[in-house]
């Protein structure tokens, strides 16, 4: 672990909010400047209502929030030498970003495609399917979107929604979530098969208290009110059916061809940079940098089988899953 993320992981710990938040609550504590006023007298004002004790959490939650956004540029940058290796070479690259609702799925692909060539990446998220596409095979319509030579796809839920969302709201019938069950790894064996296309499986772990928080953060802010859908709602009710079916979905389709690997993400910064550290170490490309630590934090990154053993232990010891 690098000095900057020592202080990062010591700065955010037991923090319940995040840099922006934190300057966004002192910030509307104070009287609304004159909205004529010019930006540098609108900071000023603002500065003179600070009190002193405020001021010092605000540097905090500044430098906190620039030396996050500093420690992922150097692994961003190799993420552009990743993609110009896949281009030269002819590599696709599939990633699947899957898990929980408000898990951080969405904040971590921003964080991954953030300078990335545009001309060589896709983020997916499929909507619904439509009345034709429920008549189809379930893998069609990820299927037709899948990378051409030297692209990388990133889908922000994939098809694992047939072993997550949908058997655990009633989307889909007992029949379709097991026969899907049985055929998904034959699936991905053929997919990777091409010795071309890497396939990385990524299930994003929130926990209960903090999923509850992000999304009373979505009902009362604007800005993030279009996330709530109609899993949201019902999504910690669900809490204990959802469990099950990340059991199921680890035991059913984690393989040594196609691991699962978990990201904690109660904590959305060292998600997202173990996130960016686990494509790099998965991919193989040119001119890696060695003056960078690769290793995974293994208190983030949790491979598909060792949560497995995790979750069955929990059975044990407490009569059901907790994770």
């Amino acid at each position: 672990m690098s000095a900057n993320e020592a202080v990062l992981n010591q700065a955010g710990e037991g923090k319940a909010k995040g840099a922006s938040s934190r300057i966004r609550a002192v910030v509307e504590r104070l009287e609304q400047s004159d909205e004529t006023a010019t930006l540098l007298e609108q900071i000023n004002t603002a500065r003179r209502g600070i009190k002193k004790k405020e001021r010092k959490e605000l540097v905090e939650a500044a430098l906190g929030k620039y030396f996050e956004s500093a420690s992922l540029k150097p692994f961003q940058a190799e993420l552009i030498k990743l993609q110009q290796h896949n281009e030269r070479t002819k590599k696709k690259a599939i990633v699947l970003f899957d898990g929980r609702d408000a898990s951080g799925k969405g904040g971590t692909i921003r964080r991954v495609t953030r300078y990335m060539n545009e001309k060589h990446y896709r983020v997916v998220a499929l909507g619904k399917p439509t009345d034709e596409q429920r008549t189809e095979l379930h893998m069609k319509r990820y299927i037709e979107q899948f990378p051409h030579a030297g692209e990388i796809v990133l889908f922000d839920r994939s098809w694992y929604n047939r072993a997550m969302v949908e058997p655990a709201m009633g989307f889909c019938t007992p029949s379709q979530y097991k026969r899907f069950m049985k055929q998904v790894v034959g699936y991905e064996d053929r997919i990777i098969s091409d010795g071309k296309t890497s396939l990385i499986k990524l299930y994003f772990s929130v926990s209960k208290n903090e999923q509850e928080r992000r999304f009373e953060r979505r009902k009362n802010d604007p800005l993030r009110q279009w996330k709530l859908s109609e899993v949201d709602l019902q999504a910690q009710e669900l809490w204990d059916e959802f469990t099950k079916m990340k059991y199921q979905l680890l035991k059913k389709t984690h393989t040594p061809e196609t691991p699962w690997f978990v990201i904690r993400s109660d904590n959305k910064h060292r998600a997202r940079l173990e996130t960016i550290k686990l494509i790099l170490r998965q991919i193989k490309y040119t001119g890696r940098s060695r003056s960078l630590d690769f290793s995974p934090d293994p208190e983030v990154v949790i491979p598909g089988d060792v949560e497995l053993e995790l979750m069955k232990k929990q059975k044990r010891k407490y009569g059901k899953f907790t994770s």
